[in-house]
């Protein structure tokens, strides 16, 4: 099984649902507020915030919610002022690990990332380290159920992605980084909200693992996953189905 995506579900985590469900939420409304920020609190004029409010919508989170994270980042209520930090290092088994952040203190965020590598047998490199194997792409993902895989792929096609991949567990559209919001548009306007969307880092080689080295890389990535600063973490591990299910059942 292949870890790089985020959109990947993460069979072993655990946690209480609600805590899990109120992190997920803080980092939406992170999202928004930066992407709000950055451009106009208007989505209809800013692709990025668009993209922001689908991804919180997947999640059920609620409309009061993300408009008061749109409050916030354009400044009509009182907000953290965040900023993007991307950290990059090697896991367990010389797996390659990029960490997107969105913080209010770098120097706090810098030293806990740190710390988590070093604690869980990585090692923190400089910016640019691993995301050379790695390839920066838009990526949707709809449930099976939104439409049939030769209906996707040819509206997908036509909104111009340059990918369409449906496995046994979801329809997954990839992109140019550029192009995320038009072809999400496009695809919204057809099916409803995706169940995900953003940008993703996609290894253009894996490494794969051994059940030692998987169980410590993935206490890595889970540990760094639930840093209230950390948005998202991509690796290139690939680790056999049956160690994962084992390791799922733990």
């Amino acid at each position: 099984m292949a870890g790089h995506s985020k959109f990947k579900n993460i069979m072993y985590r655990k946690g209480a649902q609600d805590k899990k469900r109120a992190r997920e939420f803080a980092k939406l409304s992170r999202e928004i507020m930066v992407a709000a920020k950055l451009g106009t609190p208007d989505p209809g004029m800013n692709p990025r915030l668009r993209s922001a409010i689908a991804a919180a919508r997947a999640q059920s989170m609620p409309k009061d919610n993300i408009e008061r994270a749109i409050k916030k980042g354009s400044g009509d209520l009182d907000g953290a002022d965040y900023v993007e930090m991307r950290y990059e290092g090697y896991g367990p088994g010389g797996v390659a690990v990029i960490v997107e952040t969105l913080t209010d203190n770098k120097n706090r965020t810098a030293s806990d990332v740190r710390a988590t590598f070093n604690k869980l047998g990585g090692a923190m490199g400089e910016t640019g380290s691993v995301s050379f194997n790695f390839e920066r792409r838009g990526l949707i993902t709809y449930a099976l159920d939104s439409a049939d895989a030769e209906t996707i792929f040819e509206v997908a096609l036509e909104a111009g992605a340059t990918d369409v991949e449906s496995t046994d567990e979801q329809h997954e559209i990839s992109c140019e980084p550029d192009e995320l919001h038009v072809v999400l548009d496009a695809l919204v306007a057809k099916f409803g909200d995706p169940t995900d969307s953003g940008l993703d880092w996609k290894p253009l080689n894996t490494t794969e693992l051994d059940e030692e080295k998987a169980r410590t890389l993935l206490k890595l990535v889970d540990t760094l996953e639930d840093h209230d600063d950390v948005q998202d973490v991509f690796t290139n591990m690939d680790v056999p189905d049956d160690i994962m299910e084992k390791l799922s059942a733990e």
